[in-house]
């Protein structure tokens, strides 16, 4: 299956299904009174993470996800069934966003993302039977269900990921050390997709390893493959860089990716890494040691820096040993850090809002709008072809204050009111 790590998708969750506007019509029973039932919930959107998913290939062929819709109320106070959620199974890792703002980062397999919400039955006429109004004559229609169009952005979850530029010696590495089966040739550019390996450390635990597809220079600003497979890198713990001895030049090789790793939209320069000059089966041994020395002299200090033949098994074991160290301890970290912030956010801050919770504005002579969430939401619950439908509107209004902010501005009969997608006369 061919590897996607970026989609865009349309999801509609489920429409609520209508209220029923019936009355009991049966024999000897005068004046049976309203019964009209409710209309069911449309179905939710949910996005489940599944480690059984490693593409975002599906999305490439169903742009478009719907719920299913709530059936109508019935007569006899018959409730309307509610839709089905549709559940979509993502790849572990799988981030959502809506525009620039992400509404779902699903990291753990079997994760749950209500994406998009369905929209509620309307009420049946039963519902509004009071001591006032005994017999209703009107009916919410049901609520539209969310529609969203959403990007997804795959960032595999490794904990070590392998950097450096073309036929450095990284799928050689993740084949020997890992379960993986990797694509591996004598040019450059052999790796197109991002390869996992899970490796077992004896006596230490297991580590899996990310090969990233190599980096050239320009990677960060879109050229070459690197730009769209460093997000690959965003999540892991530790990055494992390898430098090919056979290189003419190491210290450039080492800066080059370093330059990408910081230029990238986010500084990945800054995570702790473990530096390999590879292949050094393929050079002298007073070659070799020249080439350490230099690589030295460009990482600085406090960089831990190894000579590797993957091809010979020499110092791989060493190199693990330091990578399950250095992943040990970030996860440490990472985990006090999040017991820190829960403790810190145990405690609610309740704030005043300073935002009203309805806006009036004048559109035009005779011609008003109301916005906010609660006069929106009934308006979307009312049906404006009923106008026993529309008062109840009017009086809910009332009570919220709304129809005497628009008295104040100087309103008179037959003048219009818009509602979101409504309107109606005063």
């Amino acid at each position: 299956m061919k590897f996607i790590d970026t989609a865009t998708v349309t999801v509609k969750a489920g429409d609520g299904g209508d209220g029923r506007m019936s009355f009991r019509h049966e024999k000897f029973v005068d004046r049976g009174g309203p019964d009209g039932g409710d209309g069911g919930d449309g179905g939710d959107i949910v996005f489940v993470a599944s480690r059984n998913q490693n593409t975002l290939m599906s999305f490439r062929y169903h742009k478009e996800l719907s719920a299913e819709p709530g059936g109508n109320g019935g007569k006899t106070r018959k409730h309307g069934r509610s839709g089905k959620n549709l559940l979509v199974p993502v790849p572990v890792g799988t981030v959502v966003y809506e525009g620039d703002t992400v509404i779902a980062d699903l990291v753990a397999d079997e994760q749950i993302a209500i994406i998009a919400k369905g929209g509620r039955g309307g009420f049946g006429n039963a519902h509004f039977v009071s001591s006032v109004r005994q017999a209703p004559k009107f009916a919410e229609p049901g609520g539209e269900g969310e529609t969203r169009t959403l990007s997804l952005e795959l960032k595999l979850i490794a904990d070590v990921g392998l950097v450096g530029l073309p036929n450095a010696g990284k799928s050689t590495f993740l084949s020997v050390v890992s379960n993986a089966k990797p694509e591996i040739a004598d040019y450059p550019f052999t790796t197109l997709t991002p390869n996992l390996g899970v490796v077992d450390v004896k006596g230490a635990g297991s580590v899996l390893l990310a090969d990233i597809p190599g980096l050239i220079e320009g990677a960060a600003l879109g050229k070459g493959l690197g730009d769209e497979f460093l997000r690959h890198v965003e999540r892991t713990a530790v990055l494992l860089h390898l430098v090919a001895a056979t290189s003419d030049d190491v210290a450039k090789d080492y800066q080059t990716i370093q330059k990408e790793l910081a230029e990238y939209k986010i500084d990945l320069s800054t995570k702790k890494q473990v530096v390999a000059l590879s292949k050094i089966d393929l050079v002298s041994e007073t070659e070799a040691k020249t080439k350490l020395a230099e690589l030295k002299k460009a990482a600085g200090n406090g960089v831990d820096i190894f000579t590797l033949s993957s091809q010979q098994h020499k110092n791989t074991d060493t190199i693990l040993y330091k990578l399950v160290e250095l992943v040990k301890s970030y996860r440490e970290q990472e985990a006090a850090e999040a017991a820190e912030a829960e403790e810190s956010n145990a405690l609610p801050v309740l704030r005043l809002s300073e935002e009203k919770p309805w806006q009036v504005e004048m559109v035009t002579e005779g011609v008003y709008r109301v916005s906010g969430h609660r006069p929106e939401k009934f308006a979307a619950r009312t049906d404006f072809t009923n106008e026993e439908s529309v008062q109840r509107l009017r009086v809910i209004l009332q009570k919220m204050g709304v129809m005497h902010e628009l008295s104040r501005r100087g309103t008179k009969p037959g003048d219009a009111v818009h509602i979101s997608k409504a309107t109606f006369e005063l």
